[in-house]
């Protein structure tokens, strides 16, 4: 097997709304709004955000700034994270606040 060498441009956006969103599947795009409302009715994790006063004790919490850093990490495990797709450094985030968090509360 032999490694293909690929290069990824960085693309940025001023607003969400610059951002072209991905196009539906066949699948998606054949489903009826009666389809879409079973299929969200059997979703456990489907949370009705139209009921009466879901919005009302609701607060904006801004995340904390991350801070940038130049960290060495072994070049498996990077590329191991890179692999996992888009995202893999907040993932990398999440493992370590895993582990922070576990040692806070041993001591």
């Amino acid at each position: 097997m032999t490694k293909k060498r690929t290069t990824t441009e960085l693309v940025r956006f001023e607003t969400l709304a610059d951002m072209s969103p991905k196009p539906l599947s066949k699948r998606a795009k054949a489903m009826t709004d009666e389809d879409i409302a079973e299929a969200v009715a059997r979703d456990p994790d489907a949370i009705d955000t139209s009921a009466p006063g879901f919005w009302d004790e609701a607060e904006v919490r801004m995340p904390e700034p991350k801070g940038q850093i130049t960290l060495r990490i072994d070049r498996d495990v990077l590329q191991w994270f890179r692999t996992t797709g888009k995202g893999y450094q907040t993932r990398m985030n999440a493992v370590l606040r895993s582990y922070m968090e576990a040692h806070k509360e041993t001591g």
